[in-house]
């Protein structure tokens, strides 16, 4: 029996497990290290979070993406520096081997409710039981691509988080669906890996999110009109990205709104000038798309009512992500009916508990329930504090903190300092202000 198990090794689970190792609380991880920065997001782009923003989260706040840069010599700035994916990638992982050495790269399939906790069946035929489950699998499950894309052929779509390698399109007519900082990236790469690409919006404009660190001569009034906040500008940004445990006290539906829509999809400002060469149609929406002989046709209807075809030999829907707790392969049926839900994500408690005893959820599916900030990396501190503290306090003396031991065993790492690294964890737990 483990204590508990986390099943996703992106930023989110790696940050939770971190945690967890800290407290002594046994635990497992599963999942592929950073797997979706690695090899899926496209080489090339840019981060639109800043510096500060984009740390993983352990117990000590010792390793953050400041000082992966310094002890590499990379350049780095707290606000107006955009981060390369190659470095936060490598950052991840580096995260990993220090705090969660002990990850396992299985693929879950099934979970299954039993006694004192729940059965986990990897895809390699492992099996075991845990009390306790962080599902923490990032966007993986959520692509979202329009109902009329879905019956082209998968040689001739994609969806913008499976195009690692840009360069595989030379000699082909792109079209990028979408308007948001993934959308610009896409279509800036492939234009400057001279791939035939034109940008489509149904937005009648591609809006630009300016520089974090803001404009204007005096400081301190420009700091007041927009405060620099974990997931970009305003007062609003500052407002959810600092007390996610407000957020679930507001309405419910405007919750589902907020989530659903803010921040509104905007470019990374370092973009707007690479961008400038590329064919724009915005403000046009796709209302058909079927194969010809030379490629596919795709129909647009612009905003005062006319239509337009376009010809290409492949679609990149840039079209965000629709958390979906249906759309977790692992989940049976007989757990999702039980969920409560808030929209179709599960409703959860303050420590991301759903009504499951047990489940817990983490990431883009928590949005509803704690607010948009679990979309970027900079919701991971606050979520595993949260969590892991929650979990070491529930830990009965029946559940026995053991050493590190082989694959297919509970891993824990007690130690006599347990009680202290608890102790400041509560305590480094608040909003923190960056030196600027």
């Amino acid at each position: 029996m483990c204590d508990a198990t986390v099943v996703g090794a992106g930023p989110y689970g790696l940050s939770v497990a971190a945690h967890l190792r800290g407290l002594g609380v046994g635990y497992r991880i599963i999942g592929n290290p950073m797997e979706s920065w690695k090899s899926k997001m496209p080489k090339g782009m840019l981060l639109k979070s800043a510096g500060f923003a984009s740390n993983l989260s352990d117990p000590e706040q010792a390793f953050t993406l400041r000082q992966f840069c310094i002890e590499h010599g990379i350049p780095y700035d707290h606000l107006n520096l955009p981060i390369p994916l190659e470095t936060f990638s490598a950052y991840g992982v580096a995260f990993q081997k220090r705090w969660v050495p002990d990850v396992e790269d299985e693929e879950l399939v099934s979970l299954i409710p039993a006694p004192e906790g729940f059965d986990l069946s990897m895809k390699s035929g492992l099996s075991f039981r845990t009390r306790k489950v962080v599902i923490a699998t990032g966007l993986t499950y959520f692509r979202h691509i329009p109902e009329l894309l879905s019956r082209l052929p998968s040689d001739r779509l994609s969806h913008a988080a499976d195009v690692h390698d840009l360069h595989r399109f030379r000699g082909q007519r792109v079209a990028v669906l979408g308007s948001g900082a993934s959308a610009i990236d896409i279509a800036v790469l492939l234009n400057e890996a001279q791939v035939d690409v034109q940008l489509i919006s149904r937005k009648p404009t591609i809006m630009y999110s300016g520089r974090w660190g803001g404009s204007g001569s005096h400081p301190v009034l420009r700091r007041l009109a927009l405060p620099v906040s974990g997931i970009g500008p305003g007062w609003k940004h500052r407002l959810f990205a600092d007390w996610p445990w407000l957020f679930r006290y507001l309405p419910e539906n405007y919750r589902l709104e907020m989530a659903e829509t803010f921040p509104a999809p905007s470019a990374g400002e370092p973009m707007k000038e690479r961008a400038a060469s590329i064919p724009l149609l915005v403000g046009r929406s796709p209302q058909e798309a079927r194969l010809s002989e030379r490629g596919i046709q795709l129909r647009l209807l612009s905003m005062d009512g006319d239509t337009q075809v376009v010809e290409t030999d492949h679609i990149i829907a840039a079209t965000g992500y629709k958390a979906d707790v249906r759309r977790f392969p692992f989940l049976g049926s007989s757990i999702v009916e039980q969920l409560r839900l808030v929209g179709k994500t599960p409703r959860l408690s303050a420590n991301f508990e759903s009504s499951i005893p047990g489940l817990y959820f983490v990431g883009q599916v928590s949005t509803t329930t704690f607010g948009p900030v679990m979309r970027f990396v900079f919701g991971t501190d606050f979520t595993s504090r949260t969590i892991s503290r929650h979990l070491a306090s529930l830990r009965p003396r029946t559940w026995r903190e053991s050493p590190h031991r082989s694959a297919g065993q509970c891993r824990s790492t007690a130690s006599t300092s347990s009680v202290r690294e608890c102790l400041r964890t509560l305590t480094l737990n608040q909003p923190r202000e960056v030196n600027r």
